[in-house]
């Protein structure tokens, strides 16, 4: 097969870091070599003046194609009117790519159309598809359903794009079911659980890790001390004040939150007013490199977030063997499956510190803790999306 993905949040040489899991999904495809993929991702440049502006400059100056794994990656921008215009989005993206597509597949036919988002990429990959005539897929993973869904613009364009999709994939079974409630036609949903890279993501020693978080973040903790890790980017949507607030109730332990974002000096302020300074520890943007030795060396992760998919990051602290404390949303219950996993707990600081607690009393081994990612693997995830994939491209023709 040869493919054509579409991805808004994907890896570029002016953001290497962003969508590092959507890049570990096609290189596992790439490597089966049995799909000839081509990656598109829009990047999203304001006009000018804005368009020279912070992060915006790096994007509007990005090479027009890059390559990653052995994949090639083609960067169009499209024209992003910043607040206000974002379900205009879908239509911009595909006016974008169109011309630069239809070359390619008049020189080399593409078998099918795919999109890793249903919002903007969706909508996109609809339009692309059309102009083609060829079938689309697209993949469910969280926000772009329970964000959008909230916009009616959005919804119309999220429904149109399920209603003439050929197939979808969503990333935990709760969120299928979402998307039913929403009127997607669900005998097109498939559940397509995420990968996990084991080579990385594996279980160290935990005091052998945390006597190796001074060199590597600077962490050094008391001796005997609990960590607790909260990692994703500092913005309400994520929780961390919730955590912030539940350590209050967690005698002697310390939390280390891993990620930036605007919310990053209101959360130091609340640390300070609540007299938790000294036990709250903020440590930037922790490379992937790092990630998995601070999961290894976390007693819990706390990840209070208002809303998920089925987060990759609760597969990777599990299989570092740190058991989770995550609210009641998305596949919280297809991976927190028994309390050797962890626990479910409200979003609510009084819940989040009584489920840490139990969890420091009562501590289950780092081995029993990791058994629960043994079913997630990049290798299993591209087998079952190229499989997908293959199914849609025979039934098209």
């Amino acid at each position: 097969m040869r493919v054509l993905s579409l991805s808004t949040l994907f890896p570029s040489p002016a953001k290497p870091g962003f969508g590092k899991f959507v890049a570990s999904q096609m290189m596992a495809v790439a490597a089966r070599g049995d799909v000839e993929l081509v990656m598109v991702n829009p990047l999203g440049v304001p006009p000018w003046p804005l368009s020279r502006a912070g992060a915006y400059a790096a994007l509007a100056d990005c090479p027009a194609e890059s390559e990653l794994g052995g994949v090639p990656v083609l960067h169009p921008r499209f024209r992003l009117i910043p607040k206000w215009g974002a379900t205009g989005n879908p239509g911009r993206i595909a006016r974008a790519v169109l011309p630069m597509v239809r070359r390619m597949h008049a020189e080399r036919p593409f078998d099918l159309v795919d999109a890793q988002f249903f919002f903007p990429d969706g909508p996109a990959a609809m339009a692309v598809a059309r102009a083609l005539g060829l079938p689309f897929t697209v993949k469910a993973r969280g926000s772009d359903i329970h964000y959008w869904a909230t916009r009616p613009a959005a919804l119309r364009q999220l429904r149109a794009a399920a209603a003439a999709s050929a197939g979808m994939l969503s990333v935990s079974d709760a969120l299928k079911r979402d998307m039913v409630a929403l009127g997607f036609p669900g005998e097109r949903i498939r559940v397509h659980y995420t990968g996990l890279d084991h080579a990385k993501f594996r279980v160290v020693e935990r005091i052998e890790a945390k006597s190796r978080l001074p060199g590597l973040l600077g962490l050094a903790l008391p001796g005997g001390a609990r960590l607790l890790v909260c990692p994703g980017a500092l913005i309400a949507i994520k929780g961390q004040a919730l955590a912030i607030r539940a350590l209050q109730n967690v005698a002697g332990a310390h939390l280390a939150l891993a990620g930036t974002g605007p919310d990053e000096a209101g959360l130091r302020g609340l640390a300070a007013e609540l007299g938790l300074a000294e036990r709250v520890h903020f440590l930037g943007q922790v490379s992937h490199a790092v990630l998995p030795v601070l999961m290894a060396a976390a007693d819990v992760v706390v990840l209070p977030s208002e809303r998920e998919g089925l987060a990759n990051v609760w597969i990777e602290a599990l299989a570092c063997g740190a058991p989770l404390v995550i609210p009641d949303i998305g596949g919280a219950r297809e991976v927190v499956v028994d309390a050797s996993a962890g626990r479910i707990a409200r979003r609510e600081p009084g819940a989040i510190a009584l489920a840490v607690r139990e969890l420091l009393m009562q501590p289950v081994a780092q081995a029993a803790v990791a058994a629960h990612a043994g079913r997630f693997s990049w290798e299993n995830n591209a087998g079952e999306l190229v499989g997908f994939w293959g199914g849609v491209v025979l039934e098209s023709r």
